[in-house]
C-alpha cells in the first residue's frame, strides 16, 4: 500500500520545513509549496490525500482556494492553517468545505493527530469499497460528496454534508451534539450547541425542499438527533 501523501501550501518556510520533517517521521510522503499557484499545480500532478492550506498566501486567498479545491477534488482532505483564530473565520472555513481548521501558533503534535484522524476518516470507505450510502429516496455519494433526495441534487455546505453523513452512518442511533460537533471539526474547537441546531435545521430544510413530504432526521428530546431510514 502506498504511503499517504500530504501537501503543505504555506509561505512560512520555517514552519513548512518543520511540519514536513514531523510528517515524514510519521511515515507519510510530504511536499511543500510556498504559493497558491504552486500548490494547485502540485495538487493536480501529485494528487495528495491531505492538504495543509494557509489562509494568507502571497498570491491567493486560502478561503477561495479551499472553495475551488473542494469542488474540484471532493474526497480531498483539507486542513486550513491560519494566524486568524476568530470563531467566524473557523466557521467560514468549515462552511466552504474545509475538514478541519487550526489557528497558529499550534502544537505540532496536535496537527499530526488531526492529519491522522482525517486519514482514518477517509479510510473506511476506501477499504470497504463503500462509496455510497443509499436509502429509500436518498443517496449520499461519499466519493463525489453529492447528495440526491428523490431525483434532486441537494447543495450542502461542508458542515451540513458532514452532519448528514455522520447521522446516516448510524441510522436509528441518537447522536448528541458533542458527537455531531466532533464530526464537524476534530480537535479542541467545538461549535456551540445552538450552532449545531441551526445547521441541522438548515440541512433538514434543504432535504425537504428537494423531496417534499420526506424527512430523514428526527429530534430526540434531551439527546440530540437521529437518522431514520423511513
Amino acid at each position: 500500500m502506498s504511503k499517504p501523501r500530504v501537501l503543505i501550501v504555506d509561505d512560512d518556510t520555517e514552519l513548512s520545513d518543520m511540519l514536513a520533517e514531523l510528517l515524514v517521521r510519521e511515515g507519510w510522503e510530504v511536499l511543500t509549496t510556498l504559493t497558491g499557484g504552486d500548490g494547485e499545480r502540485a495538487l493536480r500532478q501529485w494528487q495528495p490525500e491531505v492538504v495543509l492550506l494557509d489562509v494568507m498566501l502571497p498570491d491567493a486567498n486560502g478561503f477561495d482556494l479551499c472553495r475551488r479545491w473542494r469542488a474540484d477534488w471532493p474526497t480531498l482532505g483539507l486542513i486550513m492553517l491560519t494566524a486568524r483564530g476568530e470563531p467566524m473565520d473557523r466557521v467560514l472555513g468549515l462552511e466552504i468545505g474545509a475538514d478541519d481548521y487550526l489557528a497558529k501558533p499550534f502544537e505540532p503534535r496536535e496537527l499530526v493527530a488531526r492529519v491522522r484522524a482525517l486519514l482514518r476518516r477517509q479510510a473506511p470507505g476506501r477499504a470497504e469499497g463503500t462509496t455510497q450510502l443509499r436509502f429509500e429516496g436518498l443517496t449520499i455519494d461519499l466519493l463525489k460528496r453529492e447528495v440526491l433526495a428523490g431525483t434532486q441534487a441537494v447543495t450542502l455546505t461542508g458542515v451540513e454534508y458532514k452532519l448528514l453523513v455522520t447521522l446516516a452512518r448510524a441510522p436509528g442511533q441518537a447522536l448528541d451534539r458533542d458527537a455531531l460537533s466532533e464530526a464537524v471539526q476534530n480537535g479542541g474547537y467545538r461549535p456551540l450547541d445552538r450552532t449545531v441546531d441551526v445547521q441541522i435545521a438548515r440541512l433538514r430544510r434543504k432535504l425537504a425542499e428537494a423531496a417534499p413530504g420526506r424527512d430523514w432526521i428526527d429530534t430526540v428530546r434531551g439527546e440530540g438527533y437521529v437518522f431514520v431510514a423511513r
